[in-house]
């Protein structure tokens, strides 16, 4: 990772642009959006439909080829919801696709374009029509959604289990499990009484965390100058000085 050059103000000042952007375009196409979220890059953070509720400590990243979506398209206006609980971290890519109801866990971390889904969007022989039948997907506290994984529709997820990378869930998931492959399987289970750190841990008092960030921003980014950074942004190769 390259050395942040930004002297300690820009960076703060950029910072609450960040946060006033996530106010100001995100927080009108939610619900509900708890305190204390982290999005980063939210103008490649898009939020559409009905009846999304996300709770505190929402951490999104997102990346100009990799968006972060969320969206709802309920069967009739007004219908389907996605509600995510507190401490939820959605990385580049990921996404959440909901006709009906997709819920996700306090704590859930999904990965590089993980995927969830509450339907095929359309039936097999019409192509015109989705299934009637509703299919729900549940996805408990602090489970793990591998690189490039897929929940499809109908699935429960168990409290604490792992899908692995590239796997594709069809079928629910019991808890304290790790499921691989196409259609998942259990290759492992978790032993819940070794106990699990997670992000509701990490994040029990957000306040102090923002604090902690702020301070160490603040010690290492003392040293830079404005004109430091002006001269890599203009000149970049000056960074490997």
């Amino acid at each position: 990772m390259r050395e942040d050059l930004r002297p300690w103000w820009l960076k703060k000042s950029y910072l609450r642009f960040r946060h006033w952007y996530a106010e100001y375009f995100l927080r009108p196409e939610c619900e509900a959006l708890g305190p204390y979220h982290t999005i980063m890059k939210p103008w490649y953070v898009n939020i559409s439909g009905n009846n999304i509720r996300i709770g505190r400590s929402f951490t999104a990243i997102g990346e100009p080829m990799h968006q972060v979506e969320i969206g709802v398209w309920g069967r009739e206006q007004g219908h389907g919801r996605v509600d995510i609980g507190d401490c939820v971290l959605m990385s580049p890519g990921s996404r959440i696709s909901a006709s009906d109801e997709v819920v996700i866990g306090d704590g859930t971390m999904f990965a590089n374009g993980a995927y969830v889904t509450d339907s095929d969007w359309h039936m097999i022989y019409d192509r015109t029509e989705r299934d009637p039948r509703p299919t729900p997907v549940h996805i408990g506290r602090n489970v793990w959604l591998g690189d490039g994984s897929c929940v499809l529709k109908g699935v429960t997820i168990g409290d604490n289990s792992v899908v692995a990378a590239r796997a594709v869930v069809t079928r629910d998931v019991p808890a304290n499990v790790v499921v691989a492959g196409n259609p998942a399987k259990v290759v492992k289970e978790l032993d819940p009484e070794r106990g699990f750190v997670t992000r509701m841990d990490y994040f029990a008092d957000p306040e102090a965390i923002e604090r902690f960030f702020d301070a160490i921003n603040a010690e290492v980014l003392a040293g830079n100058s404005l004109w430091r950074w002006l001269w890599a942004v203009i000149y970049p190769p000056s960074k490997r000085h």
